[in-house]
């Protein structure tokens, strides 16, 4: 059974038959080569010579480029990690998650046992409604809402992943480690972002910078900037004990999924979400307190 809301259905169609249109063209680039490449590294090479040579313009270069890059790359490495991930816990009622899942506008949540770091199943925000609608949100019982989660490993390449989550339909898939604890989610829009690319507006900040400042005094941070790193920057002692970035300390300071312009003191710092990615923090403004 498909749990798709239409709009995300159709996203994933769209992104999904951009997909295909990028295999027809490594095919038709592939076959005007003079000189067939043998392997992914001298193909990529090609391509790349392809674009300079005015052959393919810029964005189905970055778009093919991506299609070669899910075959190398692992759910490791786009993971959102589960410090930044929206979840249900699976004791708690509805009085106490219902703000939660409305202000995070997700929907589909992880129930999670956190006691065991058990995942038990996916809550889908849709099948809430009717209780909600009629006003009997105390009616409501988690155990008997919730559906099966896809487990997936940290290793599992992510063309492998894409063909799975098409083949049955799934959204979005628990990633756990080697002793089986939760490590994060993948869903299908993160891998189909890594071929299609990530659409940003024009107040983005470049993404390969960690740190920027933009302001005097005021820096511009991802939030994916290791702690070690941010500790240099700003002689501070954030505890790397439990997180081992700036988004998932602050994530666990707000005790919630926070909203853009939210702020959060911690020690001698100021902390201003930025910008929000889906299910993560993706930038946070940083800046001492006088």
């Amino acid at each position: 059974m498909n749990d798709e809301p239409p709009s995300t259905s159709a996203e994933s169609s769209n992104k999904l038959g951009i997909r295909k249109k990028i295999k027809d063209k490594i095919k038709e680039v592939y076959q005007n080569f003079s000189y067939k490449p043998q392997n992914k590294q001298e193909l990529a090479g090609s391509i790349r010579d392809s674009s300079e040579r005015g052959v393919l313009e810029k964005g189905t270069l970055n778009m093919i480029e991506g299609a070669l890059r899910v075959s190398t790359d692992k759910v490791r490495d786009i993971m959102i990690p589960k410090p930044q991930m929206v979840y249900v816990d699976s004791e708690e009622r509805p009085e106490d998650f219902l703000p939660r899942v409305a202000e995070s506008s997700h929907s589909r949540f992880p129930v999670i046992n956190t006691e065991l770091d058990k995942i038990e199943g996916i809550l889908l925000a849709k099948d809430l409604l009717p209780f909600f609608s009629s006003g009997n949100i105390e009616d409501f019982e988690l155990s008997k809402n919730i559906r099966p989660a896809i487990l997936i490993p940290e290793s599992k390449k992510l063309n492998i992943l894409l063909d799975e989550l098409r083949a049955g339909r799934n959204h979005m898939a628990i990633v756990l480690d080697e002793y089986g604890g939760i490590t994060g989610l993948v869903t299908i829009e993160d891998v189909l972002e890594e071929i299609v690319g990530e659409i940003e507006d024009e107040t983005d900040e470049d993404s390969g910078t960690l740190i920027k400042e933009i302001a005097k005094g005021e820096y511009l941070v991802s939030a994916l900037t290791p702690i070690e790193t941010f500790n240099e920057k700003f002689d501070s002692n954030l505890s790397d004990k439990d997180f081992d970035t700036v988004g998932g300390i602050v994530m666990h300071h707000f005790a919630r999924f926070p909203k853009p312009n939210d702020a959060i003191n911690i020690d001698n710092l100021r902390f201003v979400i930025n910008s929000l990615e889906r299910r993560r923090i993706k930038r946070i403004k940083v800046s001492k307190i006088a």
